[in-house]
């Protein structure tokens, strides 16, 4: 088993980077993240997924340990393969994604390649209280107020339901008085939001 490679970048083809490793050039699935992360002739070192099938031996490699643990939970998920997993994380950062499966954005999750509502929607069910949000910056997201809770808020899960992700309902909900009646702030940030 490969667990780590580390060399340097040698090449960044379209959809792999070869990275070079004492003269052995290695492919490597790599997100549109780490893909723009990674330098030609720059030095890295990338955490491995290996995936070996009959006829094929595919590697993905991970700037961050963190995207490659969300990787494989996304295998977990029956009907994501490697390269819809790989999909999956390219549609944003890993703690995009996270805050996504977290909040039931199946919308977000929807946007990559080959990612049915079915599929979307079992990513979301299966892993939405295993992601984990240790360690995400949810304050830059709008998601968390006060001691750093969660929101489970009537207002914000009406805006989800009107088309927002959790993330843009958390911000149109902002500047809103939490005190007034869950109408009244609905209303309110539908009007800001205008």
């Amino acid at each position: 088993m490969i667990a780590t490679l580390q060399g340097i970048i040698s090449e960044k083809l379209p959809d792999v980077v070869v990275l070079d490793v004492r003269g052995v050039g290695y492919g490597l699935f790599v997100t549109t993240e780490d893909f723009g992360r990674l330098t030609a002739g720059e030095a890295a070192k990338l955490y491995i997924y290996e995936h070996i099938r009959e006829q094929q031996h595919d590697l993905f490699g991970f700037v961050s340990r963190d995207t490659q643990l969300l990787f494989e939970q996304l295998l977990g998920v029956n009907g994501v393969g490697p390269k819809m997993a790989l999909n999956v994380l390219s549609v944003g950062s890993s703690n995009d994604v996270r805050v996504a499966i977290a909040g039931g954005d199946v919308k977000y999750i929807q946007q990559a390649s080959g990612v049915g509502k079915k599929v979307a929607e079992r990513v979301v069910v299966e892993l939405k209280d295993k992601v984990g949000l240790a360690g995400i910056d949810l304050l830059a997201t709008g998601l968390l107020q006060g001691e750093g809770l969660l929101m489970q808020d009537e207002a914000i899960e009406a805006l989800v339901a009107l088309g927002y992700s959790p993330q843009d309902a958390a911000k149109a909900l902002q500047a809103v008085d939490p005190e007034l009646p869950t109408a009244e702030r609905i209303k309110q940030a539908l009007t800001s939001r205008a």
